[in-house]
């Protein structure tokens, strides 16, 4: 995913001499396309993610679109003050990008696992929430955030992700992408990593008669649109590698909750609170939090 996100940030920056790359002090091997041929556009910022968010800001005031990049919670967590008070309040074309979402991370200890993201960033007006599915949703979703200026976060995996799709899907906020036709009135409804994780368990004969949907751009403000959606299936079971409390099967039963009449029933999978302080690699820690047999 990470190479993907690199290859269309180039691709776009040489349309739009606005764009413009903060990072952390990491993505190397990653960024260094976008560097090399934009060192104008490019800034280490050092191990100080708030000052790299803040210094976004200021950039984006004056007309440039930023993506600041960094591992998992770095670029969310620690700066999640200046995510508030100075990126979404105002408003501004900053997108916040965080590599090895979930777990991805697992072995780094928990300091490196971002399971409780979507918690935060959904909770802020304005803030809308990319999280791709496979290589083709992160280059859709690329296009769309910068045709389409705005807060925004983008929750990347790391490396080795599968196609699902066979071309860039056109996504749109809170759109269903179908990837899979089922023969119920039962489906699957993902976000980011989500989707590889119910396209397993169709592969091992789990849930084959479900269809299986992808949702990688959400928000606070696209509940609404969910409802007709809903009315079409009896049950959705919506998958992600983030904790239950405040993340995306939490956001479409609150969604639901908007119109009490609809029978179909949301049954959100997620992460157990057992892969808080747990050490290992991503499937250990997947399968010990109930995302794999």
């Amino acid at each position: 995913m990470r190479n993907a996100f690199i290859q269309e940030l180039v691709a776009l920056a040489r349309r739009h001499p606005h764009i413009a790359l903060i990072v952390g002090d990491l993505g190397y091997s990653v960024v260094e396309p976008f560097a090399d041929e934009f060192p104008d556009r490019f800034i280490n910022a050092g191990v100080a993610e708030q000052n790299m968010t803040g210094l976004a800001a200021g950039m984006a005031s004056e007309g440039y679109h930023v993506f600041t990049y960094s591992i998992a919670n770095f670029p969310t967590f620690r700066c999640a003050e200046q995510i508030r008070n100075d990126v979404a309040y105002h408003k501004l074309p900053v997108t916040v990008v965080s590599v090895g979402g979930g777990l991805a991370y697992g072995a780094l200890g928990y300091s490196h696992h971002a399971v409780q993201d979507y918690a935060l960033m959904r909770t802020l007006p304005n803030m809308l929430i990319a999280a791709p599915g496979d290589p083709m949703e992160v280059r859709a979703c690329m296009h769309f955030l910068v045709e389409n200026p705005s807060p925004s976060y983008l929750r990347l995996g790391k490396a080795g992700e599968p196609n699902f799709h066979l071309s860039p899907p056109d996504v749109r906020p809170g759109c269903w992408l179908k990837v899979r036709e089922g023969t119920s009135q039962r489906a699957m409804l993902t976000t980011g990593a989500g989707l590889q994780i119910a396209m397993d368990w169709i592969v091992r004969e789990e849930h084959v008669d479900r269809a299986v949907y992808s949702m990688p751009l959400w928000s606070m403000a696209d509940k609404a649109t969910q409802l007709e959606p809903l009315r079409a299936y009896t049950e959705i079971m919506t998958l992600e590698d983030h904790l239950q409390d405040g993340g995306f099967g939490s956001w479409l039963l609150e969604a639901k909750a908007l119109q009490p009449d609809i029978s179909c029933v949301v049954r959100p999978v997620a992460l157990t609170p057992d892969v808080c302080g747990t050490v290992g690699s991503q499937a250990t820690l997947n399968r010990l939090g109930g995302l794999l047999p």
